[in-house]
C-alpha cells in the first residue's frame, strides 16, 4: 500500500522525467533549437556556463553522469569533430586540460572519462553540435541504481558545482 513503511528506502528524482521525455531535447538540429547555441546567450549562471573562450565555451552538462560533468563546446553550429577548425580544435584541447586541473582543485577525482560522442547512433545526446564531456571519476562512484532503477544519484546541485568550478578556473589557461 502506497504510504505504508518497508524496508526500503526511496531517492526520489521527479527532475530526471525531463530527461526521460526528452523535454530538454531540440526538436529540429537548427541553431535556434540547439541548447549549445542559446546558452552562451544567456548569462553564465542562468546558462551553466564555467568559463567562456574565444571560440569554445565551458559548461555544466544539465544532466550529468557525476558531479562536475563538463562539456566543451565551440561556439559554431558543428556536428563532426572533422568541422572544427584549426583555432576551435586547440581551444577545446586547451580547456579540456584546464577543466582537469579545476576539477581536480574542487573536487579531486581519481579519474576521468574523457570522449565526444559523434553521431546519435554513437550516443550523442545532442548530435547536431559538437561537445566534449570531462566526466570527473572516484572509486566508487558508480552503483546499482543506474543499473536497476535507471537512476543516478549525483550530490550536488548544478549551480553550486558551475559556481566552485567558475571561481576556481584560472584567468589565463594553459598554452
Amino acid at each position: 500500500m502506497a504510504g505504508v513503511p518497508d524496508a526500503f528506502q526511496r531517492l526520489w528524482t521527479p527532475h530526471r522525467m525531463a530527461y526521460i521525455k526528452g523535454d530538454s531535447k531540440p526538436t529540429d538540429s537548427t541553431e535556434n533549437q540547439c541548447p549549445f547555441c542559446v546558452k552562451p546567450q544567456r548569462p553564465d549562471d542562468d546558462g551553466l556556463i564555467v568559463h567562456r573562450g574565444e571560440t569554445c565555451f565551458v559548461v555544466m552538462n544539465l544532466f550529468p553522469y557525476s558531479p562536475g560533468h563538463l562539456l566543451v563546446c565551440p561556439y559554431r553550429h558543428i556536428s563532426w569533430y572533422t568541422d572544427a577548425n584549426e583555432a576551435e580544435v586547440a581551444e577545446m584541447a586547451v580547456l579540456t586540460r584546464t577543466a582537469m586541473d579545476v576539477l581536480m582543485e574542487v573536487s579531486r577525482p581519481a579519474g576521468f572519462n574523457i570522449g565526444m560522442n559523434q553521431g546519435e547512433v554513437a550516443g550523442a545526446g545532442i548530435a547536431a553540435h559538437l561537445h566534449q564531456h570531462v566526466v570527473p571519476r572516484w572509486q566508487g562512484d558508480s552503483n546499482f541504481l543506474p543499473i536497476i532503477a535507471q537512476t543516478k544519484a549525483v550530490p550536488q546541485l548544478l549551480d553550486d558545482a558551475r559556481q566552485a568550478l567558475a571561481a576556481a578556473w584560472p584567468t589565463t589557461s594553459k598554452d
